[in-house]
């Protein structure tokens, strides 16, 4: 029987995670950064700046180049996928999933949204509606 924190780390054996002081230069070389976060806590909490916001349930299918649910401007495959959630759990396993779909680069934010802003890194609010 597996847990899941063996399948957390099993996830994040492969997966080049990005330190929140290294997100920004990511974003500089392309990394095409998600917020996976619901609405309420990014309404709170705010975002990112430059993240595309993408509802957890529905990720793979508005990346995946197969997909007719796609967004108009997705990642390559080649391109790095940053996925960002609450604390950096979540998003491991959104990250091994991608993966699976062909985003090789795909890894996600350690510590996710809450240590990028407890490291004092840039925050946009979020606007309801």
């Amino acid at each position: 029987m597996s847990t899941i924190d063996g399948i957390l780390a099993q996830a994040r054996a492969n997966l080049d995670r990005v330190d929140p002081a290294d997100l920004a230069a990511a974003q500089a070389k392309g990394a095409f950064v998600v917020d996976v976060r619901p609405a309420e806590t990014r309404l709170v909490e705010g975002h990112i700046p430059g993240a595309v916001v993408i509802d957890r349930l529905v990720l793979e299918w508005r990346l995946d180049p197969t997909s007719s649910a796609r967004l108009k401007d997705g990642p390559d495959l080649e391109q790095q996928v940053v996925v960002v959630c609450n604390e950096g759990y979540s998003s491991s396993l959104a990250a091994r999933d991608l993966q699976a779909l062909g985003f090789q680069r795909a890894t996600d934010l350690v510590g996710g949204f809450r240590a990028y802003a407890a490291a004092g890194l840039p925050i946009a609010a979020t606007r309801a509606g």
